[in-house]
């Protein structure tokens, strides 16, 4: 579903999008299959509707592709291995008066997690990747850069080819936030700064973290004053959506508009499961792109920049 709370945003460089057919038959080859007894951790694409044997693997509504990333791992934790290991290793020593070798103990840790993967449980997890086809945007429904180029990557493997660069304005976010806290004229028109805003100083890691503030207030205004910068400021945009914007130009704490939600709440989809899904896909779809279009060029437009390579080991 579409009522993710962060993306990871990125610019698409292949402009000749695959037809549907395509597309859905590049996918298909990597359908999400469950681990076996003997694996710690599968990925595949799954049906966004959540019928992940029979469903549609790609939803297109009105130019924005819906495709899911599936990952299950088998959860063994650490000190249950330890333990394990433990407990024969003491048993060895017991039995043959000395403490096995580390190559020995090394092999049988090995075969400790042989023997427990089968018995642990699964997780599952979703990664939404929304695809806008007239905008060449990608955004992945993510909290993390990493777990939003493990979608990419196996997205790329599917596809044989896929150049993406992460999305980003000619002047650094955290500069232009800074401007935008320093001098509210500044502030683009439709644009409303939150309560909360985090500040980090010069040259290390130190930060200031204020929420329900007056972010134009003193307080905010002396951190400023010696030198801080600001790393992530609550925004509204015109009443469509707010959202924490982050330096790197990540989107994350998403909350669409009471306007935007009545529309879905309007739509007399409830029986109909799938449609419900692509009413609220589409409509929190338009919503980003249009944020997205206007945040950048409030931001002083995109810098061009050369593809970097996000490739890595697709499972």
């Amino acid at each position: 579903m579409m009522w993710n709370k962060n993306f990871q945003i990125y610019r698409l460089l292949d402009t000749e999008h695959l037809p549907l057919e395509q597309l859905s038959e590049a996918l298909e080859k990597y359908r999400f299959q469950p681990c076996s007894e003997s694996q710690a951790r599968r990925v595949g694409w799954s049906a966004p509707s959540g019928d992940s044997r029979n469903g549609c693997l790609v939803h297109e509504v009105s130019g924005h592709r819906l495709i899911t990333l599936m990952r299950q791992e088998r959860i063994l934790p650490a000190p249950v291995i330890r333990d394990e290991l433990a407990e024969r290793v003491d048993k060895l020593t017991a039995q043959q008066g000395y403490p096995p070798a580390r190559r020995d103990k090394l092999a049988m840790k090995e075969r400790v997690v042989e023997e427990l993967l089968p018995k642990a449980f699964t997780k599952n997890s979703r990664t939404d990747v929304w695809i806008d086809t007239k905008a060449n945007i990608i955004g992945v429904a993510a909290a993390s850069s990493k777990r939003a180029e493990e979608a990419l990557d196996v997205l790329r493997e599917s596809l044989g080819s896929l150049k993406v660069i992460p999305l980003a304005p000619q002047t650094p976010a955290g500069r232009t936030m800074t401007t935008w806290l320093n001098d509210p004229t500044t502030r683009p028109n439709g644009l409303i700064v939150g309560d909360r805003v985090v500040l980090r100083a010069k040259g290390d890691d130190g930060k200031i973290v204020a929420t329900s503030i007056d972010v134009d207030g003193d307080e905010v205004r002396t951190s400023l004053e010696v030198g801080r910068q600001v790393s992530q400021m609550a925004l509204t945009f015109e009443e469509q959506m707010s959202f924490t914007l982050v330096e790197d130009m990540s989107i994350k704490g998403i909350r669409f508009a009471d306007a935007v939600l009545k529309e879905v709440d309007d739509t007399d989809s409830d029986e109909n499961p799938v449609m419900q899904m692509e009413t609220e896909f589409v409509l929190a779809a338009q919503c980003l792109a249009h944020t997205i279009d206007k945040l950048m060029h409030a931001l002083g437009g995109e810098a061009k920049a050369m593809p970097v390579d996000l490739a890595g080991d697709a499972a």
